[in-house]
């Protein structure tokens, strides 16, 4: 006879966990202050950090997908081997971080192109799906999606329908969709429904920076009212609050960046106990299949 969390986990729907396996280095927030010329001077710990989220998916069985660079693939192919291994999907972030929206349609193609290669080379594994860098496909890259699929991968996941002042396309629909016809279906960050708004449901920033309360709530909407499966993702950096401080970037970078990190792991603990996750190909696979 099965026991009563057997059956509370088999009605729950299940939602699918991401990374965005990069270095604390090489976010956004800071590419006005630390130069891409000099990412080899600094201290990688993307390492570490992600060997630490792997425990944690470990201690709660839980399989997920890593858009991972391949930059770090480059320079960490047995970290990648590491994340095959353990049963996790591996997908592509692109190569270097940059924005899709800035690089245009012929360098968004080879650094998708050398990210693909760069990764399966490491992993030995086909790589399906793909994540811009701070969600920069939107309105402003039409080609993005149909570039994609020339390019062999079945999905991508890389819309935040919010409104930000770095990334966000808040018009979008906050479901799976195909935003063009010869391209890949588009799998958007999770979002709530609030009057004329949509609220982020997804995503370490947030989820750092807000109580559990909100999110945990946010998300059984989603499961419960809705009927939805929800997508959500945060970086290693988020859960290593011992990494080196930027004093020169501005204000608003710094708070976003470093609120938060020391309770991070716990509170990822938390949502990892109070859903159930899979991988992004696995709770979409009939919509990456169509």
């Amino acid at each position: 006879m099965s026991s009563l969390s057997d059956r509370r986990a088999a009605v729950r729907p299940r939602n699918a966990m991401s990374v965005d396996v990069e270095d604390w280095f090489q976010v956004q927030a800071f590419a006005g202050t630390l130069s891409r010329d000099a990412w080899e001077q600094y201290d990688r710990r993307v390492e570490a950090s992600t060997d630490l989220v792997l425990g944690l998916f470990a201690a709660h069985s839980v399989r997920a997908t890593f858009f991972t660079l391949g930059w770090v693939a480059d320079r960490h192919p047995a970290l990648i081997r590491r994340i095959v291994a353990a049963g996790h999907e591996l997908a592509s972030h692109g190569y270097g971080h940059e924005q899709v929206s800035a690089i245009g349609e012929t360098a968004f193609r080879a650094d998708i192109r050398r990210a693909k290669q760069a990764l399966e080379d490491a992993g030995g594994v086909e790589v399906r799906g793909y994540r811009a860098p701070t969600f920069s496909i939107g309105a402003r890259t039409p080609w993005a999606h149909t570039i994609l699929a020339e390019e062999g991968h079945r999905y991508s996941s890389s819309i935040f329908p919010v409104r930000h002042d770095l990334y966000g396309a808040p018009d979008a629909p906050r479901g799976p969709h195909r935003p063009c016809p010869d391209g890949v279906i588009e799998l958007p960050m999770t979002t709530v429904r609030l009057g004329n708004r949509n609220l982020p449901c997804a995503g370490g920033g947030w989820f750092r920076l807000l109580p559990y309360g909100p999110f945990r709530m946010g998300l059984r909407r989603v499961n419960g009212r809705e009927a939805q499966r929800g997508i959500f993702y945060f970086h290693p950096w988020e859960v290593d609050p011992g990494q080196p401080r930027v004093s020169g970037a501005p204000r608003l970078s710094r708070f976003r960046h470093y609120t938060g990190l020391a309770r991070m792991e716990g509170k990822l603990a938390r949502l990892l106990g109070d859903f159930a996750w899979g991988r992004m190909d696995e709770v979409f696979a009939e919509e990456i299949a169509g």
